[in-house]
């Protein structure tokens, strides 16, 4: 029997190997792709949902299902298409449209809409996982060669997928473009050929068309009424517009030309754009040809739950009309182009948390390292599947309103960009696409509330873990560098000479009466002598919510007062690092003087959190105490009053 004691030596290096950094974050962030090759790396998302949107769509939509998608393809090339080529243009270095509106919408209001957005990036990613592994599973199950011992076994083949993926990003993952070239290349040949297959099918034995025709004019009995079905329909296949966010987070990825800079990269900005229109165009064709060809071919009650097409309905052509050798292959090419896509997924929200919530102060520490993460988010995608009972239609729902939420907060950031350009012509136009984005996304969320759920709990977890991390690091340093112009240093390098003291000021008027009454009152209060020289530190609240930022110092004389000014989102942790920066110059120990505050401590306390300010000394000191152990080498906090 293992002892306690002999445990604790595998749980330390459990420990450390789970917060052990991994690389593969940090993987060739400066390799340039051919905007083409990236283009499969955002393929395997958008072009993999060819292996179940047919079906789905024929299910939302019936024998309209063809229609519905021709919809859905004009709104992609005339709606999704120009809202992401401007996005592309606005935020080239794949920051997305969450950044454009986090930029747009500054202070708490902008960070609270971010953390709702991530609640439904979360919801997009994780289903993405689990809905691609349900759908590999259905072409597992269903290929004729697997033994029908595994019939009704979707939910554990589903969690196995699942949890392989996760043991890969515990092991670490590095996204191959060559790979995603291969796999993309493959599956979109295989589909055409599959396509071409069933229209050859449609072409020799035209009855099939006429028994859709009947099928249609039986339930609808005009043209007019079948368009506006359709418009009603066209929300429920909204699946078929997922990869656009995926195409311009990929940016930097992007070969430009060689005269670009970061600052105009005019080439990048371009060949995005090619990536973009390119995969719009070829999935729009696949599309409107897929959605045909299983609509007429493939009788509606094998897409029902159980059917031989259910989530699978290209494959069970490939199967019926080339064999079920080609249809194996057909399989084996869905099965590893959606292993990858839930591969990507899960590099993405890999990718959210570094990217965003450290600067908001907003991430536990813990949520630095890859492998924490990898196991929360793979429990999450366990649930989901288990609650889902690993049916792709069930997951559909879920998947639209994340993709649809995204989209239509892109076309309002691009909006709000082009109105504050005064571009009425194309804010009018960007308008109603967001209005139409909104209205799908509402449409979606009425009829299938399962993704509104489910993105509400990711919401409600991201908000509620954000802002205690938030208070729980309050209090540290929260400053990445310190920058001090010409005079700054001067003013510094003079008082160096004798005892550093600053006087903590918050500026009225600024004129010489207003520093004369605080010298005053600073000196009567801590018995300065009148023949030590002060320095006057005043800062100016910027943006509160932020977290991390660089402080710029600069030095300015009002009369005969010398005063440090600078800008920050909290004053205390500002004054702190200005200290500590003080000390690592000069090599002396600068004193700080305050005078006392009245009032209710956690007023003062919630004063700290959202606007930055609040008991200034207090908190000023806890900063200084947590940045710097050891209390001789700590700069000096003086109060008096």
């Amino acid at each position: 029997m293992v002892s306690q004691k002999q445990s604790r030596p595998y749980q330390k290096q459990f420990v450390q190997w789970l917060l052990k950094e991994d690389q593969t974050k940090k993987a060739e962030p400066h390799a340039k792709h051919a905007w083409w090759r990236v283009m499969c790396l955002t393929g395997v998302d958008y072009f993999s949902t060819l292996g179940y949107q047919p079906g789905i769509a024929a299910l939302a939509a019936g024998a309209l299902s063809p229609f519905a998608t021709l919809i859905l393809v004009l709104l992609t090339l005339f709606g999704a298409l120009p809202i992401y080529r401007r996005v592309a243009k606005i935020s080239p270095h794949g920051e997305g449209s969450i950044a454009m509106l986090e930029h747009l919408l500054p202070w708490w209001q902008g960070k609270l809409f971010v953390l709702c957005l991530l609640g439904f990036v979360a919801t997009d990613f994780i289903i993405t996982i689990t809905l691609s592994a349900a759908d590999a599973t259905a072409h597992i199950i269903e290929n004729p060669l697997i033994p029908h011992f595994f019939d009704g076994q979707e939910i554990p083949i589903t969690l196995v997928l699942v949890a392989l993926l996760g043991i890969v990003f515990l092991r670490g993952f590095h996204e191959a473009i060559g790979l995603a070239v291969f796999l993309v290349g493959t599956y979109l040949l295989l589909n055409l050929v599959t396509i071409g297959v069933g229209i050859y099918q449609i072409v020799v034995n035209p009855i099939n068309v006429i028994q859709w025709k009947n099928l249609l004019f039986e339930n609808h009995s005009n043209p007019l009424t079948m368009l506006g079905i359709s418009l009603l329909l066209f929300p429920k296949l909204a699946l078929g517009l997922s990869g656009f966010e995926t195409g311009v987070a990929v940016m930097p990825l992007i070969k430009g030309r060689p005269n670009d800079t970061e600052e105009r990269p005019i080439g990048r900005i371009r060949n995005t754009h090619k990536l973009l229109t390119a995969a719009a165009l070829i999935m729009s064709f696949f599309l409107i040809t897929s959605s045909f060809v299983t609509t007429v071919l493939i009788s509606p009650e094998k897409f029902e739950s159980g059917g031989e097409a259910n989530g699978r309905a290209l494959a069970y052509l490939a199967h019926l009309y080339i064999g079920n050798g080609f249809g194996t292959v057909y399989d084996l090419s869905t099965i590893a182009i959606l292993w990858f896509a839930g591969a990507s997924a899960m590099a993405g929200l890999l990718n959210i948390v570094p990217r965003y919530l450290p600067r908001y102060g907003m991430a536990p520490s813990w949520t630095l390292a890859v492998r924490p993460l990898v196991l929360v988010y793979t429990a999450i995608a366990f649930v989901v599947t288990i609650l889902f009972r690993a049916s792709v239609e069930a997951q559909g729902g879920a998947y639209a309103t994340g993709v649809l939420v995204l989209m239509s907060s892109a076309a309002f950031a691009v909006t709000l960009a082009t109105r504050r350009q005064r571009a009425r012509r194309e804010t009018a136009t960007f308008t109603l696409i967001t209005l139409v984005f909104i209205y799908t996304t509402i449409t979606n969320i009425i009829e299938r509330p399962e993704g509104i759920r489910i993105a509400a709990f990711f919401i409600g977890a991201i908000v509620a873990t954000s802002l205690v991390s938030r208070v729980w690091r309050s209090t540290e340093l929260r400053v990445e560098q310190i920058e001090m112009n010409e005079t700054a240093r001067q003013f510094i390098a003079e008082e160096s000479a004798g005892v550093i003291r600053l006087v903590a000021n918050r500026r009225s008027t600024g004129d010489e009466p207003e520093y004369l009454a605080k010298e005053k009152e600073v000196r009567e209060d801590n018995h300065i002598p009148a023949s030590d020289p002060i320095l006057f530190l005043e800062i100016q609240v910027s943006d509160a919510s932020e977290f991390a930022e660089v402080i710029r110092v600069k030095g300015v004389e009002v009369g005969e007062y010398r005063i440090l000014r600078a800008q920050s989102a909290a004053v205390p942790n500002a004054i702190a690092a200005i200290m500590l920066d003080i000390r690592n110059q000069t090599g002396k120990i600068p004193h700080a003087y305050f005078g006392w505050v009245e009032g209710n401590p956690i007023q003062y306390l919630l004063r700290f959190i959202l606007f930055g300010e609040g008991d200034v000394p207090v908190v000023t000191r806890e900063v200084l105490r947590k940045a710097e152990r050891d209390p001789d080498q700590r700069p000096a906090i003086h109060v008096g009053g």
